[in-house]
């Protein structure tokens, strides 16, 4: 079993910045931050394969987030810049097995989240 454990949410006002944190118990082939809001299905955010340190995102969170890693410290981070309302979601990182590592089927393993909410 993989224990993944977030910390960092917050409330913050439009335009402002959260750095979110994920320690894993260990890595796994594919690490991502996924997230969602009120209403709305979970989606992806950001991946990384941590042995590569390869990072993909999706389009739109490109220029204000970045998906970066400790790797000797099996720990994520999501640093989150100029923060919209519609980022306002609940923030989970995942680990799972092989694969694009863009998809929901490819996690095992989730954390409980964070909160992220964002006023205009």
């Amino acid at each position: 079993q993989v224990q993944l454990v977030e910390s960092g949410g917050g409330s913050v006002q439009a335009g402002g910045s959260l750095r979110l944190s994920c320690v894993a118990s260990t890595y796994t082939y594919c690490m991502g931050w996924f997230r969602q809001p009120p209403g709305k299905e979970r989606e992806g955010v950001a991946w990384i394969y941590p042995n590569s340190d390869n990072t993909y995102y999706i389009d739109s969170v490109k220029g204000r987030f970045t998906i970066s890693q400790d790797y000797a410290k099996n720990t994520l981070y999501l640093q989150m810049n100029s923060l919209q309302p519609e980022d306002t979601a609940m923030y989970s990182c995942a680990a799972g097995g092989s694969g694009s590592c863009r998809q929901l089927h490819e996690y095992k393993y989730w954390g409980q989240g964070t909160q992220v909410t964002v006023s205009s």
